[in-house]
């Protein structure tokens, strides 16, 4: 079996997801497959012997939409966001125009009602000019009418088709009535111009802002992307060679100096440094790194040169699986949402229907065909339930991914939905509890002829010439105690044992237990003391 994600283009409410879903669920070699109205993406199992990604996308496109499949490669570097961005401004520009032309409809029929005065063109070629305004309107937002007409070829209609059909049926009805007064046949009846026109301006308002809100969840795995660099430098022939990312081939030899962010997984194969791999795994003081230690991608350099063999590339990369987990946690159903695409995929068949029905009772009950085709109108149109459709897939992509930005994954729409039963949590502490920097919480005095203070002001001057987190923690403490900084000598880092200096002709050792032990120095006389504090997670320093 193999996943797969397929970009859909074309799909315009609920029932559109669920078209999809039942036209292919029954297909010969397909597991399983939610399709996600709000991140415009299909998520597929299947098995590639029984059906091939051609031949899904080609049931697809029999149903009127358009399915793409999105390279790893293609989605770290946000291929659709241009593509995105003028989305929004052509749907920001339909609304636009149908409003202006709009305006004065609304003007010629409810100005009155409200003491505005109504101008002789008005009064004189209304009729026209409304039927001129809202045929504007219409051909603005025809894609609207042209999705909801298909759909009801393929017997398949969706929320377009309702709006398709109450607004064709208000206007080629009000255009009839204008034609037989054109010709000068007395009618007593209402246009319904005003009708089609606003719910073409209502409709495309509410898709402007439906595909703003669709951008605006996705935000968090855009800035997970943003995490990888563009370029990694390669060592080839003894030469630095900048490539692009997706180039990095797994057994190429990358250098990575300080400040650079490491490009993908690897090997140490030479060199020493701190790495800050905070954005992964949220650990806040940056981890040594030496020969043989795994790096992963997307962390920061920060001391020394890294050179490594990358042994994972593209999507197999650990920053690649995080972005896996959280696209398909947004794109996953909970159970209510499941409803909801169940109550969407009838929905609209069963309003047409009750429409038709409404309208019959009307006709039957002796009430004119204008007042039974206005009531046939209102049910289609009042009855859309586009909140159904994006509320809840909505609701769960803002959850995931306001949940990555503050570093939580979370696995699925389901886990999502069922954690409000939690009772118990368990916790990593540090970065996580904590906040994530160290600081100096306790100065312990072995001999009584010298104060915390002295012991504060030597350990400073020992450790403002290091790079550790843990020295700026024991510079900042004394900087907050406004002790002095004295100039030290031969200073020297030992990394994972501590530092060494010469000061006021003395030898100064500071760190860990082993870096006594290492000069013959016995650590038993505090290691008591020391116990104590690391029982409290806190890091002890001789």
């Amino acid at each position: 079996m193999e996943k797969t994600i397929l970009k859909i283009s074309g799909m315009h409410c609920a029932s559109c997801s669920a078209i999809i879903e039942n036209a292919l669920k029954n297909e010969e070699g397909i597991k399983s497959i939610n399709v996600n109205f709000a991140t415009e993406k299909a998520y597929l199992e299947f098995d590639p012997i029984e059906i091939s990604i051609a031949r899904i996308q080609k049931i697809m496109e029999k149903l009127g939409y358009k399915a793409t499949e999105e390279t790893f490669e293609e989605e770290m570097h946000d291929h659709h966001k241009e593509a995105k961005a003028q989305e929004i401004q052509k749907l920001k520009k339909r609304f636009i125009f149908a409003l202006i032309f709009s305006l004065p409809i609304i003007y010629m029929v409810m100005g009155e009602m409200v003491g505005l005065p109504m101008p002789i063109i008005f009064e004189k070629y209304g009729t026209i000019i409304q039927f001129v305004l809202t045929t504007a309107v219409i051909v603005s937002c025809f894609n609207i009418w042209t999705s909801g007409f298909k759909n009801l070829l393929r017997l398949a209609p969706n929320m377009d088709s309702l709006i398709f059909i109450g607004t064709a049926v208000a206007y080629f009805y009000s255009l009839t009535i204008s034609v037989l007064i054109f010709l000068g046949t007395k009618v007593e009846a209402h246009l319904y111009y005003e009708s089609a026109a606003l719910i073409l301006v209502f409709i495309s308002l509410g898709k402007y802002l439906e595909v703003m809100t669709k951008g605006k969840t996705s935000e968090a795995i855009k800035k997970l992307i943003g995490l990888q660099p563009k370029e990694a430098t390669i060592i080839k022939d003894n030469e630095e060679i900048k490539i692009p990312i997706s180039e990095v081939k797994v057994g190429d030899i990358i250098l990575v100096k300080p400040g650079e962010k490491i490009p993908v997984d690897g090997i140490v194969i030479d060199g020493y440094s701190g790495v800050d791999e905070k954005a992964i795994t949220g650990e806040s003081i940056p981890v040594e790194k030496k020969k043989d230690d795994e790096v992963i991608g997307a962390t920061i350099n920060k001391t020394g040169v890294l050179k490594f063999r990358a042994t994972r590339v593209g999507k197999d990369t650990m920053l690649a699986q995080i972005i896996k987990i959280v696209e398909e946690a947004m794109g996953s159903k909970a159970p209510i949402q499941l409803l909801a695409d169940k109550v969407s995929f009838y929905f609209v068949p069963s309003v047409i229907g009750i429409a038709i029905f409404a309208f019959a009772i009307w006709l039957l009950l002796g009430q004119p065909l204008a007042s039974a085709l206005m009531v046939f109108v209102a049910v289609l149109i009042i009855a859309c339930p586009c909140a159904l459709g994006l509320a809840t897939p909505t609701a769960v992509m803002m959850g995931t991914g306001l949940a990555a930005k503050n570093g939580i994954l979370i696995k699925s729409g389901k886990a999502l939905e069922i954690a409000r039963d939690v009772n118990i949590v368990i916790f990593d502490k540090t970065g996580t509890l904590t906040k994530g920097e160290p600081s100096v919480t306790d100065i312990v005095q072995v001999k009584d002829e010298i104060s915390e203070n002295s012991i504060l002001q030597i350990a400073a001057s020992v450790e403002k010439n290091s790079e550790h987190p843990l020295a700026q923690a024991i510079i900042n403490k004394a900087k907050e105690k406004k002790a002095n900084f004295s100039e030290v000598k031969n200073f020297q880092a030992i990394p994972g044992y501590g530092v060494t200096a010469d000061l006021e002709n003395k030898k100064i050792l500071f760190g860990t237990r082993k870096l006594m032990a290492n000069n013959q120095i016995n650590s038993n006389i505090i290691e008591e003391k020391m116990i104590v504090l690391e029982d409290q997670g806190k890091t002890a320093m001789i």
